[in-house]
């Protein structure tokens, strides 16, 4: 089985031009097609698993979310990282033991929430991430979500004032997601660890973020939505012209 330290030293020591590229499966059949491509491990996306559900991005109940993440853990033989959202309330020894459950080995915590999801008072959110740290103890590589940018706060300072907050709290890694490229390389200086990036619409490559300072390379739902792009044209092409 494999366990947080194999998916821990997976990101550790890596060149610039070598970012760990982490698949975003959203069900059992995408994970394996996904490390049959050879990807040493792999992350799960709340959004992806959400839609492969039938939800709207963030209305997925627990539940359903541990159950699909324990689905894609025991389908590979690889590391499963599991996004959970902000942690659905649970409380840190509550929500390791279900993470743990699952089979995965890592977790993503976002550090906004609620029905506006509003951004969390950073020092409560760095303190919450400290308990996650204490319950789990080695047993799960932490990826802190920085939320600033993605709602509408530019200022690449803040940014890195949470991560600093979140990776002394504990986190293993942090994730300013929808962070502008050109900011980048900024983080990547003042930011201890490993920089997990997402490639958005307009985004330059993975090896240019690569190269301005991303160590980890993540997905969301983006490779589902291009599964379905596929899907849906093979299906156009199956029921012909209306």
């Amino acid at each position: 089985m494999p366990n947080a330290e194999e998916f821990r030293a997976l990101h550790l020591g890596r060149a610039v031009d070598d970012p760990l590229i982490l698949p975003g499966p959203w069900d059992a059949a995408s994970a394996r097609v996904f490390e049959e491509a050879g990807f040493p491990a792999l992350a799960t996306p709340s959004a992806g698993v959400a839609a492969s559900l039938g939800y709207e991005d963030g209305a997925t109940p627990a539940d359903e979310m541990f159950a699909a993440v324990a689905r894609i853990a025991r389908s590979v033989s690889v590391p499963v990282s599991a996004d959970v959202e902000d942690g659905y309330g649970l409380s840190p020894k509550e929500l390791v033991a279900r993470v743990l459950d699952t089979g995965a080995v890592g977790v993503n915590l976002e550090d906004s929430g609620g029905p506006d999801k509003a951004l969390k008072d950073p020092r409560e959110h760095a303190g919450r991430l400290a308990e996650v740290r204490a319950e789990a103890g080695g047993r799960l590589f932490v990826n802190a979500r920085v939320d600033t940018f993605l709602r509408g706060v530019d200022d690449p300072e803040q940014a890195i004032a949470r991560a600093r907050l979140y990776v002394e709290a504990g986190a293993d890694c942090v994730y300013p997601i929808a962070v502008p490229p050109g900011h980048l390389p900024l983080l990547r200086a003042e930011i201890e660890g490993p920089l997990n990036v997402a490639p958005f619409p307009g985004h330059p490559p993975v090896a240019e973020l690569a190269r301005l300072g991303a160590t980890r390379i993540t997905f969301g739902p983006g490779l589902l939505h291009r599964t379905l792009e596929a899907v849906r044209d093979i299906a156009g092409r199956i029921a012909g012209p209306a």
